[in-house]
């Protein structure tokens, strides 16, 4: 049988960029367990808050983190009041100067992960799976994508035996390195066990000229918010 690649870190290096960017021999595994707790504590300080990705930089005595949100007014909150608090935390999680950075997702239906999400929080409120995978397809599409597939397996609806099913709209052309193809993988906690959702969305082709702005997933999909940079 058959195996996909994973589309995301086929193109790595040449269309796709790495979410953590830095070099450290010495410390290799403590700082990618450390990358691992500055993700997961900002998920949790922010659950509800649409955030699809958190990109990583480290220089010599500090950390560039960059939080890709499609709900910028609850990361920031009053006054950038949570950004001074989700800083000083990841400060004393990696005892070093931490600069935060917030970039607002414009269009969360091209976003491979928050749509993942948004299919998956409707299952959990036992909306039928059939159901949320077509309006989230109709809305990707009619968000401008070029393609997109959705695929989702586990007990759907309650049944005994697992299965996977999968839709798709337009073209996906996953062998195609210069296709901007965004992917994630999400799940979705329900009574009768995890449903596992995979989403390829397909945004165009990279071309040459392009391929300095390849960092952003969907890209004019994202901006960054005045007055969230944090120092």
């Amino acid at each position: 049988m058959g195996q996909k690649v994973h589309p995301l870190g086929f193109r790595l290096g040449t269309f796709k960029p790495w979410l953590s960017r830095w070099h450290d021999d010495q410390n290799y595994v403590k700082l990618v367990h450390e990358d691992l707790a500055i993700r997961k504590a900002i998920q949790e300080n922010y659950e509800g808050a649409g955030i699809s990705k958190v990109e990583i930089e480290r220089g010599t005595g500090d950390v560039t983190v960059t939080i890709h949100t499609a709900r910028p007014g609850i990361v920031i909150g009053r006054g950038g009041q949570r950004v001074d608090e989700v800083r000083g935390m990841l400060e004393n999680l990696t005892k070093k100067k931490v600069h935060l950075n917030i970039r607002e997702i414009r269009t969360p239906d091209l976003d491979a992960y928050l749509v993942g999400r948004n299919i998956a929080d409707q299952i959990e409120r036992r909306i039928s799976f059939r159901r949320a995978i077509k309006r989230a397809i109709s809305q990707t599409m009619d968000a401008g994508a070029k393609g997109i597939k959705v695929a989702v397996s586990g007990r759907l609806g309650g049944q005994e035996i697992a299965r996977r099913v999968s839709e798709h709209q337009g073209s996906v052309p996953l062998h195609t390195l210069r296709a901007d193809i965004d992917y994630a993988i999400v799940e979705a906690h329900t009574p009768t066990g995890k449903i596992g959702i995979k989403v390829w969305i397909y945004l165009g082709d990279i071309t040459p000229e392009h391929h300095a702005h390849a960092a952003e997933p969907a890209a004019a999909a994202a901006r960054p918010v005045e007055g969230a940079s944090g120092s």
